[in-house]
This record gives structure tokens, sequence and C-alpha cells, in this order.
């Protein structure tokens, strides 16, 4: 999985391990966990050349789970364009660079799970464009990968949170912008997601794929 020393990535890490995974983590920064189920894979998921050599080291993983990325936002007028090559590059490119090599091993193999995690902006909202494209793009790769294998055995979901405690919200370069509370009253708890994204890896989970499943205490109604 991608993402795994911080916020989302890191509970889901830590969540899946609770339940027996052997879970092998890329991200730039150094580990955050130390168990003896971890393995860490220190890489720059915007370097494509070192992102296929990890991916090709568990070419056999029977499950992917994307969780790593990065928020900038920004107004018309305002939109700088290596914020958003950053945000294509983890969003989009680096989770494709990885499932074009597991995704096939997976599909000759008669099983395998895929979770991408997207964002509940990815339909568009004022001052996050560049974001919620790359977002968007996110749900355009998981639909057509789910279609692919679909008949082998494995599913390609996207689970989309809505805001989420995490270190993200402390970013400096999105104080602009304060996160909104969804109508439940509270921020999603990463732990929540972690906990979806166990279920959608499971046997239990066989049936669903294609889906973009939202996490977002009443704020998509």
């Amino acid at each position: 999985m991608t993402g795994s020393s911080a916020g989302i990535g890191a509970a889901i890490a830590q969540a899946l391990l609770a339940q027996g995974w052997a879970v092998t983590g890329m991200d730039r920064a150094p580990a955050s966990i130390a168990h003896a189920g971890y393995q860490h894979v220190q890489v720059d998921l915007a370097d494509g050349a070192a992102t296929e050599t990890a991916a090709r080291a568990v070419e056999a993983a029977q499950a992917f789970v994307h969780a790593a990325g990065v928020l900038r936002v920004a107004p018309l007028g305002s939109l700088q364009p290596d914020d958003g090559a950053r945000m294509w590059q983890l969003h989009v490119d680096a989770p494709s660079r990885i499932a074009n090599i597991l995704l096939p091993a997976m599909a000759r193999a008669g099983r395998g799970r895929v979770v991408l995690i997207g964002s509940r902006v990815a339909s568009g909202v004022a001052g996050r464009s560049q974001y919620a494209a790359t977002k968007a793009a996110m749900l355009a790769l998981a639909r057509s990968w789910a279609a692919e294998v679909v008949a082998q055995g494995v599913t390609v979901n996207v689970v989309s949170p809505a805001a989420t405690r995490t270190g993200m919200l402390a970013d400096p370069a999105r104080q602009a912008e304060k996160p909104k509370l969804p109508p439940m009253g509270r921020l999603i708890e990463p732990n929540e997601i972690a906990a979806l994204v166990g279920f959608l890896l499971s046997p239990a989970a066989a049936p669903i794929t294609g889906q973009d499943i939202r996490v977002c205490g009443g704020a998509s109604l």
C-alpha cells in the first residue's frame, strides 16, 4: 500500500496488520509503524521509475491500497501548474504505474483487491479544481480497471472521505481554506475509513467492484 506513514494510510496499515495482513508500505517519509508484519519501502511516488521498481518487488501482492496524496487549494487566477502536476503524479500516475504491474498478476492468480482513496470533492468544488480533477480521474481509472478484471475475481473500488482528522488539515499550504464539518457535526476519523477498506479487502466484499463509496457524514446529501 502507499501513504502508510501518516493519516488515513497509517490507520489503514495498522488496521490491516491487526487483521493479520502482511503489509508493505510505500512512502516518501520514513516508516512510522513498527510491527513484525510490516515492511517499509521509502520511495518518492512522483518518481515513476522508482515507483515501478517498488511495485515489481511486491508483484505477488493479493491487495493494493493507494492512500498517498496531497491537497493544494487555489482559485482561478492563482492556480499553480507545479501543484497540479504533483497531485496528478500522486493521485493518477503513481497508482496507474503500480496497478499496471500488480493487477495483471492478480488476474492471473484469480483473486485480488484494490482500493483507492479518493475524495468527496471529485465532482467539483470551488477553489479545488486541480485536486478535484485528479480525484475524478482516479474514479475513471477504478471503474475502467474493475471492468477489465471483474471476471478474474479481482475487485477495484474507491473510498471517498469528506474532511478527515489528519495532519493534512494543518498543512500550511491549505490554511487559507478551513475544512468544513460534515452535517454529522464532526470530522471523519481515519480509523473509520480504515474499517471500510478492511471490509472491501475481505472475501465478503467479492460482489462489490467499480464503486465510489463516500464516507462523508452526510456531506453529500
